[in-house]
């Protein structure tokens, strides 16, 4: 499993983000010159995790992103969802799709939504507030 570099983009903002003062108004031209993310991709990342919920923004003269809530209450796997859509190893356990040909004999399929749940509460474990943070 690989994180697009969409993703990881979106991780080094927030983290960045949640080093500022909570009550502190970000934009994404800051936040892009702060971490080295294109401008526009770190403008369209901003309204992507706004409308996810995981940023807050205000038009006009003070205006710009904050975090929505604590960084220690947004997780690495809300990051990702919000980014690349829900956590889900393989193609198979979404609903509606059978495009498998293994899918009619496969013993697997019925296993992989328990592996998606593990990774999922693993991811969901690392929380923005430990990204954040100063490494060890």
């Amino acid at each position: 499993m690989r994180l697009s570099s969409l993703t990881d983009y979106a991780v080094v903002m927030l983290s960045a983000a949640a080093r500022h003062s909570c009550a502190e108004r970000l934009s994404a031209s800051m936040l892009a010159d702060e971490t080295g993310v294109p401008l526009a991709t770190a403008q369209k990342l901003m309204g992507r995790l706004a409308v996810a919920g995981l940023l807050t923004s205000a038009r006009g003269t003070g205006g710009g992103f904050r975090l929505a809530r604590d960084a220690a209450a947004i997780s690495l796997a809300d990051i990702i969802e919000a980014v690349e859509g829900p956590i889900a190893l393989t193609a198979c356990v979404d609903d509606g799709r059978h495009d498998c040909g293994l899918e009619s004999a496969c013993r697997v399929r019925p296993h992989w939504p328990a592996v998606n749940i593990a990774v999922k509460g693993a991811l969901g474990g690392v929380s923005l507030a430990s990204l954040a943070g100063e490494a060890a």
